[in-house]
């Protein structure tokens, strides 16, 4: 388990101070795969190198399954990050060194064995599926390639923890894609605690069990996954949700005064909201049966997060208000956000 308690990062110039980091509080679970999200220039990646004091934290505690890092002499802290595995957005491989030669590099670093290492290294390259590039050098390698190598070297020495700090940043989407599911198997094979930063929502919803949402240095918003995608409070939080759907693309219509948002007299457009078990509800049916209401679906929004169906729909109704406030209010009885953008 990570805690960090009142953690604070500040670097100083000749000229002023930057508070990279500002009195932050987390609790990171074992075995989980945890998200830290911002815009560039939040602190992220400065907490995540306070989280093995690749940056030494300005104020507050590092504790590792209880052990206090800020407290441990130079000696006890380099053995302890041996528990902490880390890859980054550029890979950091030796070009002049093999694959094999790459992810051996800390096992021979701490003394290792030759049939020892070789054993190792050989299971790394299987788990990453590189067992046939053993024998490459880096440029011989692409983006996702040279990713799964420094993912298997960050394992070589069997880290109780492994932090990525924007990891899959230079890579295409599918490459995206087959790293996260590389990671999430990582997770489900050697129960490594995974802390992922980025500044992409997309990568948060796919591999993720909580996140926190960072601006200006603090953490402005926590939570499990669906939570933060169903219910987001903070603005920055939203913004990000918005990236990762059309759903934002209403307001766009609206700003440009499009026909399809043009309304008549008694018309409204409204944003429905749902997850889990009332995305199976015949809802558009139900409003026609019960209230002779027929809502045209403008467009909509459908994704599955942490095994957990979220959708949204943008509609036009046609209704009075007195009557709107009752068909409201049995969405709402059903657990269906209702959001009224517009009307006429």
């Amino acid at each position: 388990m990570i805690q960090l308690i009142d953690v604070s990062k500040s670097f100083n110039s000749d000229s002023h101070t930057v508070h990279a980091v500002k009195e932050v509080n987390l609790t990171i679970r074992e075995g989980e795969i945890f998200g830290v999200i911002g815009y560039s220039g939040a602190g992220k990646s400065t907490l995540v190198r306070c989280i093995n004091l690749l940056e030494r934290p300005t104020k507050g505690k590092v504790l590792i399954d209880g052990v206090d890092l800020t407290k441990l002499r130079e000696k006890d802290l380099r053995a302890y990050r041996q528990k902490i595995g880390m890859i980054f957005q550029q890979f950091n491989l030796l070009g002049s060194r093999t694959v094999f030669e790459n992810v051996a590099f800390p096992l021979k670093y701490r003394g290792r064995k030759k049939s020892e290492i070789r054993e190792r290294v050989l299971s790394l390259l299987e788990l990453v599926g590189l067992e046939d590039k053993a024998n490459a050098y880096p440029s011989q390698l692409s983006g996702g390639q040279k990713q799964r190598v420094a993912i298997a070297r960050a394992l070589a020495t069997e880290p109780k923890i492994l932090l990525c700090d924007e990891a899959t940043s230079a890579l295409d989407p599918q490459t995206t894609k087959s790293i996260l599911r590389l990671l999430k198997d990582v997770n489900r094979k050697l129960g490594i605690t995974i802390v992922i930063i980025t500044h992409e929502m997309h990568v948060i919803k796919e591999i993720c069990n909580r996140v926190a949402v960072m601006e200006g240095g603090r953490v402005v918003e926590l939570g499990d996954v669906v939570s933060i995608f169903s219910k987001p409070k903070a603005q920055i939080t939203k913004e990000f949700i918005n990236s990762t759907s059309n759903l934002s693309k209403i307001d766009e219509l609206i700003k440009e005064k499009s026909q399809i948002v043009d309304l008549k007299a008694g018309e409204r457009i409204w944003r429905l909201d749902f997850h889990g078990s009332e995305t199976k509800e015949p809802i558009i049916v139900q409003l026609a049966k019960n209230f002779h209401i027929e809502p045209s679906i403008i467009f909509g929004n459908v994704e599955v997060i942490s095994d957990t169906v979220l959708g949204s729909l943008i509609v036009l109704v046609k209704v009075d208000q007195e009557r709107e406030q009752e068909v409201i209010k049995y969405l709402e009885e059903k657990q269906i956000k209702v959001e009224v953008i517009k009307y006429a």
